[in-house]
């Protein structure tokens, strides 16, 4: 099998339930658009929620850390990316960024926020830590190695 490691974004058209009464996606929408970004690429390389189920492990996130820049309004359409930083023995680190899909010819890709997830594994029958599995430390291992080049 052959496994494109390359960070891919996802694309998001901003609808009703993302924004708050003022017209821009709510704050807390970027954590979970973000998220939705890193589970896309873990899958993508095999090592999503699905394939550490299979193992008896929850994916778990550890922290989280965002950064705003500009809003997002009702209808815009978003890129959502994330890719590897840091692969530990219990967890690894993605960043991630919200970037808005230029509207015309003459616009240009700006970033709307930015974020750092660091995640670990747990086993699914009693919720303890758990080292990373080595299949998963290798694919990030490779994504990481990927991006530097």
């Amino acid at each position: 099998m052959t496994t494109d490691l390359a960070p891919a974004a996802v694309r998001h058209r901003v609808e009703h339930v993302d924004i708050d009464a003022s017209g821009v996606v709510h704050f807390a929408r970027h954590a979970t658009l973000l998220e939705t970004a890193a589970l896309a690429h873990l899958d993508r390389i095999g090592t999503g929620i699905d394939a550490l189920a299979r193992l008896g492990l929850d994916l778990v996130v550890v922290d989280l850390r965002m950064r705003y820049h500009a809003p997002a309004r009702f209808r815009d359409h978003l890129d959502l990316a994330a890719d590897v930083l840091h692969v530990g023995a219990a967890s690894f680190r993605l960043s991630g960024t919200i970037t808005l899909v230029p509207s015309g010819p003459e616009a240009e890709p700006r970033a709307l926020s930015t974020g750092v997830f660091v995640f670990g594994v747990a086993g699914r029958a009693c919720g303890t830590a758990r080292p990373l599995p080595e299949k998963l430390r290798t694919l990030l291992k490779e994504c990481r190695r990927h991006a530097d080049i």
